[in-house]
């Protein structure tokens, strides 16, 4: 078993070098495009768009303006099916400040002697060093002190608008979302990657929503190239930093 793992890495390695080589020559490559049902897995069960939504309705019969099935002469544009796009609307100015700071001290002083020990006290010279005190026998002063302050300041601040698309339609109508979208701007590709629930009843008119709308948000903000290698912990470091018992 120990020489196939071995065995196992020694094969990854060169697989995992040439990637790393040919993203250093030249530069991230953007994703291929597809559709985002794997962004985020999900458990839910999906209900059948029948029993959810209405059906599409019919193309209008010669000689007609009205459509079999049509309920309304305006059509809502609202995203509402499986495949439909949706525009998200980031807009995050979140801060937080805490401070907190801590200071214990603790003394304690004892002391016994033995003065009566089933009348042996004197006695105990003879099998103790002669410099022993039965009247001081035992003697203990501890002094303990600590101290710990800690500060957090944290300010973010993004504002962004992404397309996603309708993945899923849950039983009771909500829409599952899921979304990315990347920009590549010299050696640099920035990535935003969307996706949560969302009520039917949150999107406006202009087929648009708030993330503060978003149930069960998953939102991320990266990139990678030149620029985020640097900024980026290098990874025999990381492990360092991570399993150090002191």
């Amino acid at each position: 078993m120990r020489i196939l793992l071995i065995a196992a890495v020694a094969v990854a390695a060169p697989l995992g070098a040439c990637s790393t080589v040919a993203q250093a020559v030249k530069g991230p490559q953007l994703a291929p495009m597809g559709y985002p049902s794997l962004l985020v897995g999900q458990d839910q069960r999906v209900a059948s768009l029948a029993s959810v939504r209405e059906p599409m309705p019919q193309p209008a019969s010669s000689n007609s303006l009205w459509r079999s099935g049509a309920r309304a002469f305006f059509i809502d544009q609202r995203a509402g099916r499986v495949g439909d796009i949706l525009t998200v609307l980031i807009s995050i100015n979140d801060s937080a400040q805490t401070s907190n700071a801590t200071s214990t001290e603790r003394k304690s002083t004892n002391a016994a002697g033995l003065t009566n020990f089933f009348g042996l006290e004197s006695t105990l010279g003879k099998f103790l060093p002669k410099s022993f005190n039965p009247a001081s026998a035992i003697n203990t002063n501890s002094d303990l002190a600590g101290s710990g302050t800690g500060t957090v300041n944290r300010q973010e601040q993004i504002n962004l608008t992404i397309a996603v698309v309708v993945t899923q339609v849950l039983p009771n109508g909500n829409l599952v979302i899921q979304g990315r979208q990347e920009v590549k701007t010299n050696n640099d590709v920035r990535e935003l990657t969307v996706a949560g629930i969302v009520r039917p009843e949150d999107i406006t008119s202009s087929n648009t929503i708030n993330h503060t709308q978003i149930a069960e948000a998953r939102i991320s903000y990266g990139g990678r190239g030149d620029v985020s290698n640097v900024q980026k912990t290098p990874a025999g470091t990381a492990l360092l930093q991570h399993f150090m018992p002191f």
